[in-house]
């Protein structure tokens, strides 16, 4: 039986859930003299997550990590559904969709690491940025083509959103 192209599954997606750091971030961490553990975040990957929202997709976050700065900024992006310090994520995911009332196959889930496997083997579009573990880059149906924290959830959404026509021409027009 052949293998489904990643792209016949964009029609289907509703949800989007990602993870955090190596997803949303580059996966570094740099710590200040007090103990501080700071973040770097895409502004495009931003962009692209308030538009999911604005258009009424669930958008949703399942990280292990910690940082109420990453909260902020999330919920400054209108994102609701968060969840850190996840470290089954498994069964945040099963809790989020059941409450939701949503189909694993109208899922994407972008994640990069060994404990985003079990999430990514159940969705029905598993995606990673291109510099994720190899465990995961073996298993998921889409591989973006640029690193985490450097815009894969932009990617991710913007093909969704094209695919279904909610990804407004208007967007690309103001930056041409």
């Amino acid at each position: 039986m052949e293998e489904k192209s990643y792209k016949e599954y964009l029609n289907h997606i509703t949800t989007f859930i990602f993870d955090v750091d190596g997803v949303l971030t580059d996966g570094t961490v740099t710590i200040t003299t007090s103990g501080e553990m700071l973040r770097r975040m895409n502004i495009k990957d931003g962009y692209a997550l308030k538009a999911a929202v604005n258009k009424g997709y669930n958008v949703c976050i399942i990280s292990g990590g910690t940082n109420e700065g990453v909260r902020k900024r999330l919920e400054g992006l209108g994102i609701t559904d968060i969840f850190l310090g996840a470290h089954q994520k498994i069964e945040q995911l099963n809790e989020y969709i059941t409450q939701k009332n949503i189909n694993l196959e109208n899922v994407l889930y972008m994640g990069d690491d060994i404990p985003d496997i079990p999430i990514l083997k159940r969705v029905g579009l598993s995606c990673c940025p291109q510099d994720a573990a190899y465990e995961v880059l073996e298993i998921c149906k889409y591989i973006s083509h640029v690193d985490g924290g450097k815009g894969a959830a932009r990617d991710v959404i913007t093909q969704v959103m094209r695919v279904q026509g909610t990804w407004d021409k208007d967007f690309d027009a103001q930056y041409d």
